[in-house]
């Protein structure tokens, strides 16, 4: 859904007039939180929802195999997946068992928050990587040899390409350890809004913090028959923000390219879009004016222009061929749903006027149309948007 409270807002936060997608299940206030706090309107729909398997005989059986055959070696992939299963266990009585079990083990752990969560329920890692990389925990492996070991993985509702195959390759026995799946949403309104706002231009970036979340929003866009749209959209016009390469996978399967941040975590992600952003808004010397067309605001001399759906379009339009004379018949057919009259151009501009603060930006050349009043100076004339 759509914030309510845009005008709380910073006016000159970094994402101010861009609109972001949140895909996240878990963690998306956190995440929608960072983003309102830099300017930016959110719209959120969960595209998965995590389902605990407290109750699921894999899990269980996972659980009394480790124990009755103690691993050589467990990875822990995620905190709350690795509270997960200490806590399911301790509803089956089999808690004490098992930590008993995983003090025997060589215990690793990717990353401080899953450290954190291994020394909670008592026990201490061997080793964890700097990168919080799955790829250095089997080059570590591997390097080691796994031959003959005995190896746990708790999985994480995430694939976890070629990890398992690399050490079953080394000979080693790996046994998978689900603690929780990703199903999608029971309500799917939200997801189809987002991606009808992603299809139709309506969302700047859109965020994604798991594999499973983008594998859900291409999965129903197949359902919809929307691939060829949504695939467009990524590829050329929204920005598809990714916490890091794994959550990226889906994508660059179709041929989609993210962008990431450096540490996989929703602080930088955040921080990232405050530079992508900004970076790919057009940016034009206008009636001695500088003009920013962003998403659904504009930045007149740095100040903040909130301007309405119709009003943009026109914008952009006119943007396309800065400083060239567009027709009304072609502003009419950029204006959404509004059909063959003419004048609703007239009407468009006039309030597109009014919300820029400066009419003088748009000039109206008789009988023809309208130009975005370029400065003479200006190299961008004969640009293409």
């Amino acid at each position: 859904m759509y914030d309510e409270d845009e005008g709380q807002r910073p006016e000159h936060g970094p994402l101010a007039g861009f609109t972001v997608g949140v895909t996240a299940a878990r963690r998306a206030d956190d995440l929608g939180a960072l983003l309102r706090r830099r300017g930016a309107a959110v719209v959120h729909a969960p595209a998965l929802r995590i389902v605990p398997l407290a109750d699921d005989g894999e899990l269980l059986a996972a659980t009394k195999g480790l124990i009755d055959q103690v691993p050589d070696v467990v990875v822990a992939t995620t905190a709350i997946g690795f509270r997960g299963w200490i806590e399911a266990a301790d509803g089956w009585g089999l808690g004490e068992a098992l930590l008993e079990r995983l003090r025997g083990a060589r215990l690793l752990a990717r990353g401080p928050k899953v450290k954190g969560a291994v020394r909670a329920a008592g026990l201490t890692e061997e080793w964890s990587p700097s990168s919080e990389s799955m790829a250095e925990v089997l080059d570590r492996l591997l390097a080691e040899g796994v031959e003959g070991r005995r190896i746990a993985v708790q999985l994480h509702g995430e694939p976890l390409p070629g990890f398992v195959e690399a050490l079953r390759a080394g000979g080693a026995e790996v046994v998978g350890v689900p603690v929780y799946r990703w199903m999608p949403p029971e309500d799917l309104g939200p997801l189809d809004r987002l991606l009808d706002a992603v299809v139709s231009r309506g969302l700047d970036a859109v965020t994604f913090t798991s594999a499973p979340a983008a594998a859900s929003l291409l999965s129903r866009a197949e359902e919809r028959g929307l691939v060829p749209e949504l695939l467009a959209a990524l590829r050329h016009d929204v920005l598809p923000a990714c916490v890091g390469p794994v959550t990226a996978l889906p994508l660059q399967a179709r041929g989609v390219d993210t962008v990431q941040p450096e540490r996989f975590r929703i602080g930088p992600l955040v921080q990232l879009l405050c530079q992508e952003l900004p970076a790919r808004a057009r940016a034009l010397p206008v009636a001695g004016h500088r003009v920013e067309i962003r998403g659904h605001a504009v930045l007149v001399d740095g100040a903040l222009r909130p301007v309405p759906p119709a009003g943009m379009a026109l914008l952009r339009a006119l943007s396309r061929r800065p400083g060239w004379v567009v027709s009304r018949a072609d502003l009419l057919r950029a204006l959404p749903g509004t059909g063959r009259d003419e004048h609703a151009v007239e009407t468009a501009v006039a309030r597109l006027r009014t919300a820029l603060g400066a009419p003088k930006l748009i000039q109206t050349v008789v009988k023809r149309g309208y130009r975005l009043a370029l400065d003479p100076s200006a190299d961008t004339k004969y640009a293409d948007a």
